[in-house]
């Protein structure tokens, strides 16, 4: 998965976590490890999800609030901690199927 924003790379990884809730559509969650440290600018937004527990935002130039993630999410998504997710109309995400080299 390789996300970018006013054409430049914010993130590619292979270890994006798709998150499933409810009736809801599928959500990638990225490495935050795999995300460009300088294009992020943490804000102080936050909402809560019952589900999820206290989301946290960050910014990327020109895009408000464009990445959030759990930093202590509830144990149930215990797999989403040091991951965040984009906004799909904020970032252009481009998901393409990884293949071994022969």
């Amino acid at each position: 998965m390789t996300i970018t924003h006013a054409g430049k790379v914010i993130a590619d990884t292979p270890n994006a976590l798709t998150l499933q809730e409810a009736t809801y559509p599928g959500v990638q969650y990225v490495p935050l490890a795999d995300v460009d440290p300088a294009a992020l600018v943490k804000t102080d937004k936050q909402t809560y999800c019952p589900y999820k527990g206290d989301a946290s935002y960050w910014s990327l130039p020109d895009a408000a609030d464009a990445v959030w993630g759990y930093e202590d999410p509830f144990e149930a998504v215990a797999e989403i901690k040091g991951f965040v997710a984009f906004y799909p109309d904020k970032v252009d995400v481009v998901i393409a199927e990884r293949t071994a080299a022969s």
